[in-house]
């Protein structure tokens, strides 16, 4: 048996989303069924619906900023109960035995990670995503929304489950906190995220924008410094000023200008997924023994961390609530920069 619920698919990568009802599984002993009350787009769901990244499963619900109220566990669930507010990320399977699911980064599963829309999980059936009523998934996926976020708050929180964390690990393992000098290229869907993320952990933050359109908000996130990167003379005047760089813009960059901004063993790290190829210089490594790294979201153990830490420094994303019927018009304005800034969708609209 299966539950039907309502939800917005995609036939192909060029289609509208219609509404239609989506089957969920009924309950394996260690499932937990989740009544999804926010879904966050991420532009990675734009990405994989309009197959810029390949080619994808269609028909697609997709999804993996989710948000909502346990209403039935399994069996041999005993880390959620049914009232519980929870959220899933970017995950909702893993094979738990090899060396990475071990360590608590199952997203990097030797077996293959199943991604929570558009993958083949280990039963056959294709994973379908958020963008809709209800989602059942494994428990370990499931992680605890703190009872100090309200739920006034629950709509902002819930980008955290993609953008959150995927910021917060290159920060953590980075050790930013005070005393490092930490710029955030792009103040857009990831990069306002790691903005408010680096101030909370203690670091002096720069914005680098293209222009100054952001300024107002950039230091309004928290940020002490902003600047316009239009402006050619900025990477003469911060040449290296920083220890940590966090690009988090999805189209490419001059690596090796921003290299330059690098101080002594300075590291740039990218979370941004252009479709084009990223090209840096070795002299721009060699020189100051400067490092170029990357990273793809983060465990669960980190994910339940990082909203933790940000439940305790009050960090949420800034969102625009939108219905079901807005998705498409705003997979749109997201690509232009027109969100402000990140796009919700307030499920109980489908």
């Amino acid at each position: 048996m299966t539950t039907t619920v309502p939800a917005l698919s995609a036939a192909s990568a060029t289609a509208d989303f219609e509404r239609i009802q989506l089957e969920r599984r009924d309950l394996r002993p260690d499932d937990v069924r989740i009544d999804i009350r926010w879904a966050g787009i991420c532009h990675s769901d734009i990405h994989t619906k309009r197959e810029e990244w390949g080619e994808a499963s269609f028909p697609l619900t997709p999804g993996h900023e989710i948000l909502g109220t346990v209403v039935e566990v399994g069996d041999e669930v005993t880390t959620h109960a049914v009232g519980d507010v929870v959220g899933v990320g970017c995950f909702v399977d893993s094979c738990m035995e090899c060396a990475p699911c071990k360590d608590g980064e199952e997203q990097y599963c030797e077996k293959g990670g199943v991604q929570t829309y558009g993958a083949v999980g280990y039963d056959g059936e294709v994973t379908q995503g958020g963008y809709s009523g209800q989602v059942v998934v494994r428990d370990h996926f499931v992680v605890k929304i703190p009872d100090s976020f309200t739920e006034d708050e629950y709509a902002a929180v819930t980008p955290l489950l993609c953008a959150g964390i995927t910021t917060y690990h290159p920060l953590k393992a980075h050790g930013v906190g005070p005393g490092k000098r930490v710029a955030v290229v792009g103040l857009g869907g990831l990069g306002h995220v790691a903005v408010k993320i680096a101030v909370a952990m203690g670091a002096e933050v720069s914005v680098l924008s293209r222009t100054d359109a952001k300024k107002e908000d950039g230091l309004s996130f928290g940020a002490q410094h902003y600047y316009a990167t239009e402006d050619e003379s900025v990477f003469e005047e911060l040449a290296g000023s920083f220890d940590v760089i966090l690009n988090t813009v999805g189209a490419g960059i001059p690596l090796d200008a921003f290299m330059g901004l690098l101080d002594r063993g300075g590291v740039l790290h990218n979370v941004g997924a252009p479709e084009e190829d990223l090209t840096v210089s070795a002299f721009s490594l060699l020189v100051k023994r400067r490092s170029l790294a990357g990273n793809m979201i983060g465990g669960l153990p980190e994910t339940q961390e990082m909203i933790d830490f940000c439940a305790e420094h009050d960090v949420t994303a800034t969102v625009e609530v939108i219905d079901a019927g807005q998705v498409d018009d705003y997979y749109d304005k997201v690509v232009s920069g027109d969100v402000r800034y990140r796009a919700v969708i307030d499920t109980a609209t489908l």
